[in-house]
């Protein structure tokens, strides 16, 4: 692993794109980046644009006017770079695409059907324990990436 590599693993920068949805998974990476859970104490730092990023954090459904625009901020990512679907929303539409029901014409559908997902973090919305754990994996997951 080069200076590069371990600087990317120790400290990765995370910008966070919100896809639509409830904001509840919005306010739960917030907590995250709170004083109480404080994730920059280890590293992790939140960042405003998706060119300094490492990791990125995706939350809710994606309608269908978002998806060009989440579909840029993924290639705007420099590579080696790791998608965190964050929430219910982001893993299966959730309650805005029931199964009995007939499909959401808003939606383009979850994120890993827009960009290729690497982590998933379910609830709704999911504790921030949930969202550190997921942020761990993440990180095992771009130290493996070169």
């Amino acid at each position: 692993m080069n200076l590069k590599q371990k600087a990317r693993v120790y400290s990765p920068w995370v910008f966070h794109a919100h896809a639509g949805g409830c904001n509840n998974c919005d306010i739960e990476i917030a907590a995250v980046f709170s004083p109480r859970f404080d994730v920059e104490r280890m590293g992790v730092k939140l960042k405003n644009n998706p060119r300094h990023a490492d990791i990125l954090l995706v939350t809710g459904p994606v309608p269908k006017q978002v998806e060009p625009a989440l579909k840029r901020i993924y290639n705007q990512t420099p590579n080696p770079k790791v998608v965190v679907a964050i929430g219910g929303c982001a893993i299966d539409c959730g309650p805005y695409n029931y199964d009995d029901a007939p499909e959401n014409y808003a939606l383009a559908g979850p994120v890993n059907k827009i960009i290729p997902v690497d982590v998933y973090v379910p609830g709704c919305p999911p504790r921030p324990e949930a969202i550190i754990h997921g942020l761990a994996l993440a990180l095992e997951c771009l130290a493996l990436k070169k």
